[in-house]
């Protein structure tokens, strides 16, 4: 017996405690709030790159200038960094656009894990972003330089900060809620990004102060900032690659399945991300005595259930076995073929 479900409507309150920790921690995305369809999802997507895009690629643009003239290495690796951040929408942009294709006989679940490759991208620009500001940090404390213009540093790192926060901030919100990996990780990576910009202006006031291998060690601590950023985004982006779900999500789905009038048991609960949406395979079991109509209604009531109360599944085969004793099995004459992890 087999049911489908449609996106869940309903919305899930963080509390205060949630929300302040969701400032510096992504959201799982294995637990959230509502989203509309995939095609509006993907609009949505497209709208949030678009914005932080030209927000920080105004910020590079102008803390490059600024970093030519003054010779900060410390605001050189925050600029690096910032243009590199710009230039991840670019994959995202496709993948979301790539996601609105239908799916086809051969690629049956459609295009939803292009949002997963370009946010292989994203960790490869990361990677590049952090060598390049260690490199240059590294180099720059061997052979010290002079900085000059360091009023103009000092702005520069606090039009990083503002910039990259309006990025983050637009990029995890929006990613949050249409329930992309991708974008929320390309959010958190902004958001770092904002901090480091501070840096470079506690480097600028250290010089003033007469340390001037300040503005190299900020450059480097900004490059091992980034490193941290990479393992947590690599870490993500690893899990979606390989099916993860957070365990309190099929924990959830048991027990709201189990709590429908007559399922006996739930025997296996398999959840999946595509794109930014939940696909799951469900098995209840049932009186062997019921008829398929009934069996078929139950299935229905699981499947109201999970539609009001899981968010973000967009799909779930329910499927109703015959409730067995101990040592029976209803799928006898298929066993061999079956999957028993």
């Amino acid at each position: 017996m087999f049911a489908t479900l449609a996106p869940s409507r309903n919305q899930h309150d963080r509390g205060i405690v949630g929300t302040i920790r969701s400032f510096f921690v992504p959201h799982t995305h294995d637990v959230g709030e509502s989203i509309d369809d995939a095609l509006t999802s993907s609009r949505d997507g497209m709208r949030a790159l678009k914005v932080s895009l030209a927000v920080l690629a105004v910020t590079a643009a102008a803390q490059a200038a600024i970093a030519v003239a003054s010779g900060s290495v410390g605001l050189l690796a925050d600029t690096i960094h910032n243009a590199a951040d710009a230039l991840t929408a670019i994959p995202l942009g496709l993948a979301f656009l790539m996601a609105r294709r239908k799916a086809t006989p051969r690629y049956t679940y459609g295009f939803g894990r292009a949002e997963d490759l370009a946010g292989l991208f994203v960790v490869g620009v990361i990677t590049f972003s952090a060598v390049a500001a260690a490199w240059v940090a590294i180099e720059r404390l061997i052979h010290p330089h002079r900085v000059d213009h360091l009023g103009w540093v000092i702005a520069a790192g606090i039009l990083g900060f503002v910039g990259n926060e309006i990025a983050a901030h637009y990029r995890i919100a929006t990613g949050r809620r249409i329930g992309s990996a991708a974008l929320v990780a390309d959010g958190l990576h902004a958001r770092t990004d904002g901090f480091t910009s501070l840096g470079v202006v506690l480097a600028a006031i250290a010089v003033i102060a007469g340390w001037k291998q300040g503005d190299p060690i900020v450059g480097l601590l900004i490059s091992v900032a980034i490193f941290q950023i990479l393992l947590q985004s690599a870490r993500d982006i690893y899990r979606r690659l390989m099916d993860a779900v957070d365990p309190g999500l099929v924990k959830r789905v048991e027990e709201i399945a189990r709590s429908v009038d007559g399922v006996e048991r739930v025997t296996s609960v398999r959840i999946r991300w595509i794109g930014h949406q939940l696909h799951a395979a469900i098995r209840l079991s049932v009186d062997p005595h019921l008829s398929i109509s009934a069996a078929h209604e139950i299935s229905e009531k699981a499947n109201h259930e999970l539609l009001h109360k899981i968010a973000r599944l967009s799909e779930a085969i329910i499927h109703c076995d015959p409730l067995v004793t101990e040592g029976e099995d209803p799928h006898l004459t298929a066993h061999h073929h079956l999957d028993e992890t």
